[in-house]
């Protein structure tokens, strides 16, 4: 969602700079989940930078946000496009009055039920948003909405209990236990981890047929080259 300049100006308060302002998470699960979303996304648009991936990030947008210090930033969000760069917060009066392309909240005891009802609402009447995710990583409540017109409706799971994300143009999925992007065609996008393990792998597969194939010309007198 773009701004106009006269919305801009009316949403604006004196702040040139704003420090992020969010609690810490609430457990090792919670630590372990964003960093799997962070870094899976990052690796896969490893090419590009016409993207923004806030984790635990404060989003200012309002002057009475600030006066009442409401700073419930989502545990992770991206927007898109924009230039990729760091950032201390996301600031919406300095990136053109963009907010957010889609929302993820890991849900615990003390945030389930605050981001069930009024970040579900910030996020969609304020924020408008078009895609919120939410995922337990205690008890493994996932659900997906996308807004259609003014509300939020349910993204239907597929077979594999899977919900299509358009923003991110990936599935998005429960695999032992941990939220994961799959492709469309149902590949699981690796971590940067799982993906120097499998590169190596390959590796290691492709200088063991260049062995055997050497071994097969001598047997045949041929010195390989």
């Amino acid at each position: 969602m773009v701004l106009t300049a006269q919305q801009l100006e009316a949403l604006m308060p004196d702040a040139s700079e704003l420090e992020s302002d969010e609690p810490e998470m609430e457990s090792s699960l919670h630590y372990t989940q964003l960093l799997i979303l962070v870094s899976c996304l990052e690796w896969l648009w490893r090419e590009r930078e016409d993207f923004f991936i806030g984790a635990n990030l404060t989003i200012y947008f309002s002057r009475q946000q600030l006066r009442n210090r409401e700073f419930r930033g989502p545990d992770f969000f991206l927007v898109k496009p924009t230039e990729k760069h760091p950032r201390k917060s996301w600031v919406v009066w300095e990136e053109e009055g963009r907010y957010p392309n889609l929302i993820i909240e890991l849900l615990s005891p003390s945030t389930a039920n605050v981001d069930r009802t009024d970040k579900k609402e910030l996020y969609q009447n304020r924020f408008r948003t078009p895609e919120y995710f939410w995922f337990s990583p205690e008890n493994f409540e996932f659900q997906g909405f996308r807004l259609i017109g003014d509300q939020y409706e349910e993204i239907s799971p597929n077979s594999n209990n899977w919900r299509w994300s358009e923003q991110l143009g990936l599935y998005l999925g429960v695999e032992q236990e941990v939220l994961r992007y799959w492709t469309a065609e149902g590949n699981l996008v690796p971590t940067p981890t799982e993906a120097a393990q499998e590169a190596e792998i390959r590796a290691q597969e492709a200088e063991l047929r260049a062995q055997q194939l050497a071994e097969q010309l001598r047997s045949l007198g041929i010195e390989p080259q």
